[in-house]
């Protein structure tokens, strides 16, 4: 069976919690991206998106060239390990309404990220349509212990 290490992408940036909202904004203009895992002392502590910067933190009134991603990042984020199967994250993914996630090894070292994307090239073309159904339906999804959520340093 296919494990996410199979699929995620390893060629990903990330940002240290002191980075400020312009410089985390800046990293995703320049590399096209939407989403950045926030790591701190070798261990992810949170994750910020475009969706963070533009609607939470001006919502605020953060500044960003002082205020840092700390300050609106979401903390202890969901997150998948690179030995489990494209299929159940698939599922998982559908389950708590995520478009990607982080990928940790065992010892909770991050080691890539895999989206929506990278599963639907190998998820059943069934599967990967359900997901994005359930992702993008409004509905709010209960979630219980089928993800791992990452904890602050």
């Amino acid at each position: 069976m296919t494990q996410i290490r199979d699929v995620m992408s390893r060629d990903f940036k990330w940002v240290p919690p002191e980075t400020t909202l312009r410089d985390a904004a800046r990293t995703m203009r320049d590399n096209d991206i939407g989403f950045l895992p926030v790591g701190e002392k070798d261990r992810m502590v949170g994750i910020i998106t475009d969706r963070d910067i533009t609607v939470r933190a001006v919502a605020e009134g953060f500044h960003p060239q002082s205020d840092t991603v700390r300050s609106v990042m979401t903390p202890s984020p969901f997150y998948c390990y690179e030995d489990q199967n494209v299929a159940e994250i698939c599922d998982n993914m559908s389950f708590i309404k995520v478009r990607r996630l982080p990928v940790v090894s065992r010892d909770k070292r991050l080691v890539g990220v895999v989206s929506l994307g990278d599963l639907a090239q190998v998820c059943q073309k069934a599967q990967a349509g359900d997901a994005l159904r359930q992702i993008t339906n409004h509905g709010q999804a209960k979630v219980e212990d089928k993800v791992g959520r990452a904890k602050a340093a």
